[in-house]
C-alpha cells in the first residue's frame, strides 16, 4: 500500500527521484565516497520499516539498464530529489535531472575484491595499499562493473571493480576483505627486441662453427725438435743385402757410403741433440748397419786385451829375505 505517493509500508523501501551531483549543494566531500543525500521524507518512511542497518540502497537506471549500490550520508535534500557523487552518475549513465530508482537492500559482507586501475601511475604512488584502505573507509559497498574514484595528492584515480565475492554486490563495512590487483588498463608488456639480419647471420655462423668444430683425437700430431728448429733430418735408407745390383742411395758405386753422407751422419750424431720421430737416433745399430763388415773392422783400431787378475799367482818370496 502506497503512503503519501512517495513510498509504501512493509519491509522494503522503493522510490524514484531526480538525481543531481553533489556540487549543487556544496558538499564536495561526498565525491570521495559512495554515499548519497536523500530528502527527510525518506528517513521517516525508512524509520517505520523493519530494515537492516547500516542502510544500503540499490540505484537503478531503467532507461540504460544500469545498476549500482550505495549508502546514505544525510537526509537534507529537497523533496523528490537526491544528490550523489558525480562518478556514480557516470557509472549509471545519468544526466542532471534524470530519474533514478532507489531501493533499500541487504548485502553480504565481502570477502574478496579484485581491482583494476585505469592508469599505471596509480601503482607509482609510494603506498597505494594504504591510500586505497583510507579511501574505502568512505565506502559502504562495492558492485562488480563499477568504477570508483580515489582522490590523492590533488589527482583523481579511477579503479574498476572487476570481481567481488561472495556476490556481485558486497558490503565492506566492518569486514576483512582480501584485495587483489589486475594489470592497469594502459599497461603494455615490453616488446621483445627483433634481431636484425646481421645478428641473425652472426648467430647462424656461430652455430655452424660449433657444429663443425674438430673433435679431440689423442696421440696425433707432428714431431718437433726440442730446440725449436724445423725437422729436416731424414734417416738413410736401409740397404738390401740380398741384391748385388741395387746400391744404397748414399753409396759412391763401390758399395761404400760416400764421404759426404758419412760426414753428415757423423755430424748429426755428434751434436748431442735428440730428434723425435727418427729411427736413426733410436736404433743406431739397425739403421746404420755397415755394408762391408771387414772394411769397418780394418778402420777400427784393435783393442788390446788387458790381462785378467788371477789370484794366488806370481813369484814366491821368503820372509827371511
Amino acid at each position: 500500500m502506497f503512503f503519501d505517493g512517495y513510498g509504501y509500508h512493509g519491509t522494503s523501501f522503493e522510490q524514484s527521484y531526480r538525481c543531481y551531483p553533489a556540487s549543487f549543494i556544496e558538499k564536495p566531500q561526498i565525491e570521495s565516497g559512495d554515499k548519497i543525500i536523500m530528502p527527510p521524507s525518506a528517513l521517516d518512511r525508512l524509520a517505520s520499516l523493519h530494515i537492516d542497518y547500516p542502510m544500503l540502497f540499490e540505484l537503478r537506471n531503467n532507461a540504460a539498464e544500469r545498476v549500482s549500490h550505495c549508502g546514505v550520508l544525510e537526509f537534507i535534500a529537497e523533496e523528490g530529489m537526491i544528490y550523489m557523487p558525480y562518478w556514480m552518475m557516470e557509472n549509471l549513465l545519468l544526466q542532471e535531472g534524470d530519474i533514478v530508482r532507489v531501493k533499500n537492500v541487504t548485502l553480504p559482507k565481502g570477502t574478496y575484491v579484485k581491482l583494476q586501475p585505469h592508469t599505471k601511475d596509480f601503482l607509482d604512488i609510494s603506498n597505494p595499499k594504504a591510500i586505497l584502505e583510507t579511501t574505502l573507509r568512505n565506502y559502504s559497498c562495492l558492485t562488480t562493473g563499477d568504477s570508483i574514484m580515489v582522490a590523492y595528492n590533488n589527482k583523481k584515480y579511477y579503479i574498476d571493480i572487476i570481481e567481488t565475492k561472495p556476490s556481485n554486490a558486497i558490503s565492506i563495512i566492518e569486514t576483512d576483505c582480501e584485495v587483489d590487483f589486475a594489470p592497469p588498463l594502459d599497461y603494455k608488456e615490453p616488446e621483445k627486441p627483433i634481431a636484425s639480419a646481421s645478428s641473425r647471420a652472426t648467430a647462424k655462423a656461430e652455430e655452424a662453427s660449433v657444429e663443425t668444430e674438430p673433435k679431440f683425437s689423442p696421440f696425433t700430431g707432428v714431431a718437433r725438435r726440442l730446440d725449436g728448429k724445423p725437422l729436416t733430418y731424414q734417416p738413410p735408407p736401409v740397404p738390401s743385402l740380398g741384391s748385388k745390383d741395387k746400391q744404397p742411395a748414399t753409396s759412391n758405386g763401390t758399395g761404400q757410403p760416400s764421404a759426404g753422407s758419412t760426414s753428415q751422419n757423423a755430424a748429426r750424431q755428434s751434436q748431442g741433440k735428440l730428434v723425435f720421430g727418427s729411427n736413426a737416433s733410436l736404433h743406431p745399430k739397425e739403421t746404420q748397419k755397415p755394408v762391408a763388415e771387414k772394411e769397418i773392422k780394418q778402420e777400427l783400431p784393435e783393442k788390446k786385451e788387458e790381462p785378467k787378475f788371477r789370484p794366488f799367482t806370481g813369484k814366491k818370496y821368503s820372509l827371511k829375505g
